[in-house]
């Protein structure tokens, strides 16, 4: 079977409170969802029709069951997220404290997380070969296994090889409590930017790979790697994407913000969809932008990850130029981004 969008890292199981606006220590009542970065934007892309995997590992417990369960449900091919003995599944726990203050509670990632002893050995290499789409985090570059199984995975793709339509996705991903230093982070990130196509985060994110300085010259400093398409979150500025031929900004779209994690996560599952639809950037942007407003406007992250649908209708409703919707199947290259470097 061959896939649209595998990716590869971080999952969970997130405990969502069912009490808004309170701290943790008040709320009475909790939800219980699919977490975990990649995990998500293998939802995301799959509620878009696109054929995904996540290659992850859980515990051997009832909560890697749970994942498992949910992943195919949502119809993400869990084969990859298999069980590690004598690690437990992990929990994050959240609150929801709307506009702005949600913070998040990792147990069970120390001393180590499932997903972090993922073995280069075990990887599928032909399957991560052929996607259209791999994704993956900075996050998983945090401990040796899983550092050296994403590295050997982005050696299978190497840019001058990518057929036209592959696309090689890093999501900066920056969680300080992660790491010893910014130092750290950067190093492992500069492993993997010579196969990277496409580079997404927001101005602290960019800083970690590329240094400070303003969106335009973060972007610069990113395709100055070879990455063919820099997209630069500028938070109530909305979002910036750019390539060697054009340079494009989409406005936000404001909403009611209920909880704003998952956000990034539907933004992109969005992407990878206009990017293999082939959509032209502006409208690829606009997409993944308004799929990002969708989820901040709801508790879940998982369960609330739109369908192609509702974010045209969301777009026709805020005024924005609807793209051409193409088959799910169908997997193109967006303008400017086929050719390699």
């Amino acid at each position: 079977m061959s896939y649209d969008v595998i990716t590869t890292g971080r999952i969970s199981v997130d405990i969502y409170p069912n009490d808004i606006g309170v701290g943790l220590a008040e709320v009475q009542s909790f939800g219980k969802y699919l977490g975990g970065s990649p995990s998500n934007v293998a939802v995301a892309a799959a509620r878009h029709g696109r054929r995904t995997a996540v290659i992850t590992r859980t515990g051997n417990d009832p909560f890697g069951d749970f994942l498992r369960s949910e992943l195919r449900r949502y119809g993400v091919d869990p084969r990859w997220a298999t069980g590690v003995p004598g690690l437990q599944t992990p929990v994050t726990f959240c609150a929801i404290q709307p506009p702005e203050d949600f913070p998040l509670y990792f147990y069970g990632r120390s001393p180590s997380a499932p997903d972090w002893e993922i073995q280069a050995a075990e990887v599928d290499y032909d399957a991560v070969r052929a996607t259209s789409i791999f994704w993956s985090t900075v996050t998983g570059m945090v401990r040796e296994n899983s550092r050296e199984a994403q590295l050997a995975m982005h050696q299978a793709r190497p840019r001058q090889d990518l057929a036209p339509g592959q696309h090689t996705i890093l999501d900066l991903d920056y969680r300080p409590m992660f790491w010893d230093s910014k130092a750290a982070a950067r190093e492992q990130v500069e492993r993997l930017l010579p196969y990277i196509t496409v580079a997404v985060g927001n101005s602290e994110e960019c800083s970690v790979a590329v240094g400070e300085g303003t969106p335009d010259e973060q972007a610069d400093r990113l395709l100055e790697a070879g990455v063919k398409l820099a997209i630069v979150k500028l938070g109530s500025s909305g979002v910036m994407a750019a390539t060697a031929e054009e340079r494009v900004v989409s406005a936000p779209l404001p909403v009611q913000t209920v909880n704003g994690l998952g956000a990034g996560d539907s933004f992109g599952g969005a992407l990878c969809h206009g990017l293999l639809a082939g959509w032209p950037l502006k409208n690829v942007l606009d997409f993944a932008n308004a799929a990002g407003a969708y989820v901040a406007g709801e508790i879940a992250c998982s369960e609330a990850m739109p369908t192609t649908t509702q974010l045209m209708d969301m777009l026709r409703d805020r005024g924005r130029e609807v793209p051409h919707q193409a088959p799910a199947a169908a997997s193109a290259t967006a303008p400017g981004l086929g050719e390699s470097r």
